[in-house]
């Protein structure tokens, strides 16, 4: 395990973070988080675990059709899903409420919003979150928690290239950053290390959207999430600030197919880490969780061992 904790992004703003954490999203998630979120589903083939108890964080956001094909996959094993957020619940349920004519209902296990076993979950799922995060280390230790011994974990997120041609337009013109950083997938599987998982595989993807004009790419983005960057505008900008943004942007992100549409680069980054079994390190005295302990005891092994 490593010494010392890797430090998360410097410039996110908590309390920007929180209010986007509770902004209850319009509609459905994202078309670019629910592509996403298949092509991790799909990445589930290469791992020989069937788990018999899973969870789902945050799916409003991080993608119901998501969510549907883990239901699938998993269709004779436990669901839960975990909203730390208490104003996303309601949406939540009711966007997982399958009608009774629905093939939704005979595709998997409905799922439940009860807290998860003790023990923790086999799978433990995380579309499209952890970028959004003022403490990620903090986050990466409340999954680890939730995570049963030799269970995994299973999360996506955007990697440091994503928007740079916005990125690139906000210091030509003068402009405070157009986000916060995004963190490396290095850092993240450093992050995982120091948290108690292990063999953490890391993977990444750049993906490239286009859009007709200026006005749909910044409508699409702004459902993808907020800048959270501390130094960002104070306030809210005006339309000739607008008008700029929206003129400028075709000399910075203007696509190979012509025709004045606009590209966007979006780095996506893949990661799954296993949970190994509790080691306590010997000592005077050591404090084990009864978790830990039970653990132990069923692998037959014992601290230090």
């Amino acid at each position: 395990m490593a010494t010392d904790p890797p430090q998360r992004p410097p410039t996110i703003d908590a309390a920007a973070a929180a209010r986007w954490s509770r902004l209850v999203p319009e509609g459905s998630a994202p078309w670019l988080h629910e592509e996403i979120g298949r092509r991790m589903e799909d990445r589930l083939q290469w791992i020989k675990t069937q788990p018999s108890h899973w969870a789902d964080w945050s799916p409003l956001r991080g993608g119901m059709e998501a969510h549907a094909l883990l239901a699938r996959r998993y269709r004779d094993a436990a669901a839960f899903v975990i909203e730390p957020e208490p104003a996303l619940l309601a949406p939540t349920r009711e966007a997982l409420a399958a009608p009774w004519w629905s093939a939704r209902r005979w595709q998997g296990a409905r799922p439940s919003f009860d807290a998860p076993p003790e023990e923790g979950v086999d799978l433990l799922w995380a579309n499209m979150a952890l970028h959004m995060a003022a403490d990620p280390q903090a986050l990466i230790a409340r999954w680890h928690r939730l995570v049963a011994t030799d269970g995994f974990l299973m999360f996506s997120c955007f990697g440091p290239d994503t928007v740079r041609e916005l990125r690139v337009l906000h210091e030509r013109q003068g402009w405070p950053p157009a986000s916060h950083e995004f963190t490396d997938m290095h850092d993240w599987g450093d992050m995982l290390v120091h948290a108690g998982f292990a063999e953490p595989v890391m993977d990444m993807e750049r993906i490239v959207l286009t859009w007709p004009s200026a006005e749909a790419a910044l409508a699409e983005l702004r459902t993808l999430g907020r800048n959270l960057h501390r130094a960002r505008f104070p306030a809210l900008r005006g339309r000739t600030w607008h008008r700029n943004l929206r003129r400028a942007l075709p000399d910075v992100a203007l696509s190979a197919e012509g025709a004045g549409r606009i590209a966007l680069t979006f780095e996506i980054i893949y990661g799954h880490a296993f949970k190994p079994a509790p080691r306590v390190a010997l000592a005077a005295e050591s404090a084990v969780s009864l978790r830990e302990m039970r653990s132990m005891l069923q692998r037959g092994g014992r601290p230090g061992g």
